[in-house]
């Protein structure tokens, strides 16, 4: 083998990562080195194992890094465990993020707004009524501080008066039969028969905050969903009402709201333009001197007019009410995924309820 040869040899064994070791022998077996001015002899090769080579069946052969026990990040730390999963309820009972204190009075003006828009879109739609997260909320947004009372219905209905008894204005039926909880989740159904479900949690409390995680699928035009305040003393319409959410809209791409006040059952009314077939964050801040309502944190409508407040403590209703409009119905849903209820300074606490006669 000629010298040209052996170097050709020699890089396609490094090439293949083994090491070579050349030896020139020479007479009585010693090493040496080429004589000048003659060739080599037949080299001897010696071929080791490359230390840094892949070992076979590790792979791509690329060489894999060693794990220190402890150094990675395996999932979801427990303080994220509220930004994802199949719901966050991980504020629920008192453990609400946000500052203490009172809350902001949001926008100004007299008399009564009525904002419309858009001011949130909204996400996390979620499979079968599963909601994907909390969401920006009031509370966070305003410094609400702990909820006085919370509820995510992994519990089920405790804490709650379900109506059973005529349907709103005696239309259909208001039946336990027609509320369900599954996965944290709690859905009211209607019927075409008008039965449906609607339901109370008192005791309430005269000035606060309430706040509800509410989406309500493309439904009959029958079939109104709401989140409103009901007048602890049963005494509607003098005791006042307040639909902080009322989906009228069977789209459910329009949400109205309506004040109720005096002896005549006068009105004042808003709408905001949301997709409300996504899970939201429903509002409402109810003080001496205002009522603002919100929708992910955000006001979008509010009166200053304390003429038309109501006098006395109101608690919280969760409602599918039925309007007939004539012909079958096709059956209807909404759902919640959880209730947290607020205290203001000056809050003061009411009696039992019953059931409210409610809608716009």
């Amino acid at each position: 083998m000629n010298a040209d040869e052996l170097e050709t040899l020699i890089k396609k064994l490094l090439a293949k990562g083994i090491t070579v070791l050349v030896l020139v022998i020479g007479p009585a077996g010693q090493v040496m080195g080429v004589e000048p001015g003659g060739s080599a002899s037949p080299p001897a090769i010696s071929a080791e194992p490359n230390p840094t080579a892949p070992t076979p069946g590790a792979g791509s052969g690329q060489a894999t890094a060693p794990t220190t026990p402890g150094t990675g990040k395996t999932g979801i730390d427990s303080g994220d465990s509220g930004d994802s999963g199949d719901s966050d309820r991980s504020d629920t009972a008192g453990q609400d993020a946000g500052g203490t204190g009172g809350g902001s009075d949001a926008g100004s003006g007299d008399g009564t707004t009525n904002a419309t828009g858009s001011p949130a879109t909204g996400t996390g739609g979620g499979g079968a009524g599963v909601s994907t997260g909390q969401g920006p909320t009031a509370a966070e947004a305003l410094g609400w501080g702990n909820p006085v009372r919370a509820d995510d219905f992994t519990g089920g209905t405790e804490g709650w008066s379900i109506y059973d008894g005529p349907g709103h204005a005696g239309n259909g039926r208001r039946t336990p039969d027609a509320v369900s909880i599954s996965d944290g989740t709690l859905t009211i159904t209607g019927d075409s028969e008008g039965n449906t479900a609607g339901m109370a949690w008192t005791p309430g409390q005269k000035y606060g905050r309430w706040e509800g995680r509410v989406k309500a699928p493309a439904s009959d035009p029958s079939y109104n969903a709401l989140l409103l305040l009901w007048p602890d003393a049963e005494n509607f319409p003098e005791g006042g009402e307040v639909d902080f959410m009322e989906m009228m809209d069977s789209t459910r791409q329009k949400t109205n709201l309506f004040l109720h006040y005096g002896a005549d059952n006068s009105q004042v009314s808003g709408d905001v333009e949301i997709d409300a077939t996504q899970w939201h964050n429903w509002a409402v801040e109810w003080t001496a001197d205002h009522i603002a309502a919100f929708v992910d944190g955000e006001q979008w409508w509010k009166t200053t007019d304390t003429s038309i407040l109501p006098p006395g403590p109101m608690h919280l209703c969760i409602q599918l009410d039925w309007f007939p409009k004539g012909g079958g119905a096709q059956a209807s849903t909404m759902q919640v995924d959880w209730v947290k209820q607020y205290a203001i300074d000056g809050a003061s606490s009411g009696g039992t309820g019953k059931q409210s006669d409610a809608g716009g």
